[in-house]
């Protein structure tokens, strides 16, 4: 299994917390966040990692040439385009089942597993709640994705794609497709997500919601993100380092 890492941004909505590092680089307990994901990838054997970067790559391939499981791929463009623009950089390197992930978002093992049992086609971790503007919006029907956007209006959503997923291998071909397409299109700040919205939208895959159930998982994009996470991260994600 693979496993594909958006790493390109630079956090600046965290102020001084990065002392010039990348976000991914900020640490809770003594770990950094991105530790916190190359252990998750460990435990669940995931042996090939492909880190897409941008911002301070140099960190990145330091922390490359001390693990053998990864490879950086650079996105020269990341200050002009959004995460589909680096998802393009990196997808050339897919050949596998694969997990999708972003360097700044943890989250608690019991969500990795459903990750990685793969019961679908593609699997995307939903925290059902009510959802603010900001929140990747999911709408299902019957436990399929039938739209996920975070234009959709707040009301209409059933909960938050949490930004992490999983894909079959033989996904690949169709995603990287729509991914070439949207990008064709000059849709330079579209999200990953639109790439999966296409698939929905263009082909037969079996695209499934596997609810959090209350799991703790946390995207730190501002501070009080980073705060609420020092004060929730689970024994169960701070004991992969006992």
């Amino acid at each position: 299994m693979q496993a594909i890492m958006m790493a390109a941004g630079k956090g600046s909505r965290l102020g001084s917390l990065t002392g010039g590092k990348p976000k991914a680089f900020a640490q809770i307990n003594g770990k950094r966040l991105i530790d916190y994901n190359l252990r998750l990838l460990e435990t669940y054997q995931v042996d090939e990692i492909i880190i897409v970067t941008g911002y301070q790559c140099e960190a990145f391939e330091k922390l490359a040439a001390d693990d053998k499981r990864i490879k950086t791929v650079y996105n020269p463009f990341y200050e002009m385009m959004n995460v589909l623009g680096s998802f393009y950089m990196g997808m050339h390197l897919l050949h596998d089942d694969f997990i999708y992930l972003h360097a700044d978002t943890i989250c608690e093992p019991r969500i990795f597993e459903q990750l990685v049992k793969m019961e679908a086609d593609v699997t995307l971790p939903v925290d059902c709640k009510a959802c603010d503007d900001e929140a990747m919006k999911v709408r299902s029907e019957d436990g399929k994705i039938v739209q996920i956007t975070k234009d959709m209006p707040n009301e209409l959503a059933d909960g938050e794609f949490i930004g992490m997923a999983s894909f079959r291998r033989s996904v690949i071909p169709a995603l990287c497709e729509k991914t070439k397409h949207l990008l064709m299109e000059k849709e330079f700040a579209a999200y990953f997500e639109s790439a999966i919205q296409r698939l929905i939208d263009e082909t037969e895959f079996g695209i499934k919601e596997a609810p959090t159930d209350g799991a703790f998982w946390a995207e730190i994009d501002f501070m009080e993100d980073y705060e609420n996470a020092v004060k929730k991260i689970p024994k169960s994600l701070t004991g992969l380092f006992v």
